[in-house]
């Protein structure tokens, strides 16, 4: 397990070894196309060491990478702040947000898909703001009202990807207590669970109830997220968070364990069709 920016440094490493090995190159050759030492490049690939985002630019130029998604994606874990559209936003909050949750942010922005596990809370895709403030001030201690108004923007402007072309496809399973803990008093819960409802009817939101009566089950240990990549599956990571950090995994056997463990979840859960009729039935005090 690693913090994201090991673990970024060295997924765009690997990345980067596999366009190089496409292109029919050695490590020297490329080395000599854009005037480093054999050195370079093979610290950057291990992930050794870091690698400013004009760097990478001149090896997927040496390498011929036309993709542009690829190219931009591999940029953003290289740290530029370069892109349009939903891209790169958070870094007007780099005061007020944590390296990890910039992290957390910066994959979130360019998954093609995620899918989580909530035991607690709503996902903070699909929270109203007056949900994510209640959340934010009892996670967060200490806060400001301003630095509270600032967390609480993010969390919203984070739904974007939900809107963007194309869009995040988001699967949740979403624990019943999740939907039974009152979080800001009835009438946040009220909207919150309104807002779910809106969000589950969504193309590319697939939501999924487990209930109480599905008993013990593999997401007893807490949540978690799995985002997917489309461009290339090798930068599929799963996030463990933790109350003062977040934990990545990235290994195959691990991304492998907890993709299977979600659609276990998925298979134990209610249908998003009888998810839609709970989620209502607790709303009206069922």
């Amino acid at each position: 397990m690693q913090h994201g920016p090991a673990v970024r440094r060295r997924k765009l490493g690997a990345e980067l070894r596999a366009l190089r090995t496409s292109a029919g190159l050695t490590s020297g050759e490329a080395a000599r196309l854009v005037g480093w030492h054999q050195s370079k490049v093979s610290r950057i690939e291990t992930g050794a060491s870091g690698v400013k985002p004009a760097d990478v630019r001149l090896l997927l130029d040496a390498y011929a990478v036309a993709d542009a998604q690829l190219r931009e994606l591999l940029l953003v874990l290289a740290g530029s702040d370069e892109g349009g559209g939903r891209h790169h936003w958070w870094h007007a909050y780099r005061g007020v947000l944590p390296p990890t949750y910039r992290d957390f942010i910066s994959l979130e922005s360019q998954a093609s898909a995620m899918s989580t596990l909530e035991t607690s809370v709503v996902p903070g895709l699909l929270q109203t703001p007056a949900y994510a403030r209640a959340v934010t001030r009892a996670a967060v201690g200490g806060l400001d009202d301003e630095r509270l108004d600032a967390l609480v923007e993010v969390r919203l402007a984070r739904q974007d990807v939900l809107r963007s072309d194309p869009p995040l496809k988001l699967s949740a399973v979403l624990d019943e207590a999740v939907l039974r803990r009152e979080i800001g008093g009835p009438d946040v819960m009220k909207q919150q669970l309104e807002r779910l409802l809106e969000a589950a009817r969504l193309p590319q939101v697939r939501l999924q109830v487990l209930p109480f009566a599905a008993g013990a089950h593999v997401g007893v240990t807490g949540p978690f997220v799995i985002f997917s990549f489309s461009s290339t599956s090798d930068l599929d990571v799963v996030v463990l968070d933790h109350l003062t950090s977040s934990l990545y995994l990235e290994r195959k056997e691990d991304l492998r364990a907890y993709t299977e463990a979600f659609n276990a979840l998925q298979i134990h859960a209610l249908s998003p069709e009888d998810s839609l009729d709970y989620i209502a039935g607790i709303g009206d005090g069922a």
